[in-house]
């Protein structure tokens, strides 16, 4: 491990003569993926100093502990040298969870799309209220919230909604939401008091930029259109909703949330980047499926991840098995005993895989 390290802190270095050249900053596109690269490695370079120097501190007190000291100060050398050891060890379980795989897209912002599924409007409610906890978990996180496209039922619910999370690691805790979510509760349409099962899928995807995925704006149609649905008086009178549709891929994506036309092109091509994007990550992880299938949130959509059941006050994560009995407080927002648990059992298989033991 610490011979990788040491190619990794050589790397480092001639990263931070690059990112300081003058004729490399004027080429901005290469910059920044440099300037990428250079940011992600930092943590690791900075721990790997740091247990250099604790592992010289540690020596440097046991060869103090060897000689012939007075009583009182061998007492502050032996706990000086006790804190170095320990803190030697925490470094080298950080350095190896640093180590570990890292999804390039952890740091970005995330389009996240929620689609009312089997249930009809009872699905198209239950998508309203996954928007809403989203949202507010968004907004104790201090993540900003841009609603970019929605069709409504008549009841108040979605039958489709997008967003935009904008927020310092926003897809490293959302990425585990994408999927199947299930919704047993008694509907208020239901007059007999039956439960009845919904479903919502949710779909996550890393915001993309031009560095990230190519699109030849010759193989985009646009077409404009009068917004139907709420949304006021000027965007129901103008041809302000905007369609795009990736020619070679044959996806469409629709924007007509603003009253601005140019705004929803902005949108729209936003959404465009991440869904051409997203395709293009799942057919590379298609490649390497088996590992993909060990690990917690695949991001498959078609998979049951979630089960809300009202009448028990229920909410079950299907993937890890962690069953809490606050359905309320979770569909306000806190989400984040759910998130932390994703996280770590993703961390243990990973490691696991790897052959790491913690």
């Amino acid at each position: 491990m610490f011979d990788r390290l040491a190619e990794i802190e050589s790397k480092y270095n001639d990263l931070a003569d690059q990112v300081n050249d003058p004729e490399m900053i004027a080429n901005q596109s290469e910059w920044r993926k440099l300037m990428k690269e250079y940011s992600d490695m930092t943590p690791v370079v900075e721990a790997y100093r740091e247990h250099k120097k604790m592992k010289a501190a540690v020596a440097e007190g046991l060869e103090l502990l060897n000689e012939k000291l007075d009583e009182d100060f061998r007492e502050l050398v032996k706990e000086e040298f006790t804190q170095n050891k320990e803190r030697l060890e925490e470094l080298r379980r950080e350095i190896t969870v640093l180590l570990l795989p890292k999804d390039p897209n952890d740091e970005k912002n995330v389009i996240v799309e929620i689609r009312g599924g089997a249930g009809g409007d009872e699905a198209a409610l239950f998508a309203g209220d996954l928007f809403r906890m989203y949202a507010r978990y968004a907004e104790d996180r201090r993540w900003k919230v841009e609603l970019m496209n929605a069709s409504e039922n008549d009841l108040g619910g979605f039958k489709e909604v997008s967003f935009m999370i904008t927020g310092k690691g926003a897809y490293s805790r959302m990425k585990y939401e994408s999927g199947v979510h299930r919704v047993q509760r008694i509907p208020t349409t239901e007059s007999g008091g039956r439960i009845h099962t919904s479903t919502v899928t949710v779909a996550v995807m890393p915001e993309a930029e031009e560095v990230d995925v190519h699109i030849d704006m010759n193989d985009v149609r646009v077409d404009v259109f009068r917004a139907s649905g709420n949304g006021g008086q000027c965007v129901n009178t103008t041809d302000s909703a905007v369609r795009m549709t990736h020619l070679p891929t044959g996806i469409v994506v629709s924007c007509q949330n603003e009253k601005s036309q140019l705004k929803n092109k902005d949108q729209a091509l936003k959404v465009l980047y991440a869904r051409v994007y997203e395709r293009e990550r799942q057919a590379h992880d298609a490649a390497i499926s088996a590992d993909r299938r060990s690990q917690v949130g695949t991001g498959d959509r078609s998979e049951r991840i979630r089960t809300y059941n009202f009448p028990q006050g229920r909410v079950t994560d299907h993937r890890i098995g962690l069953t809490l009995y606050k359905i309320d407080s979770i569909l306000n927002g806190d989400l984040d005993e759910i998130m932390d648990a994703l996280i770590t059992t993703d961390r243990m298989e990973k490691m696991q895989a790897g052959g790491i033991e913690e």
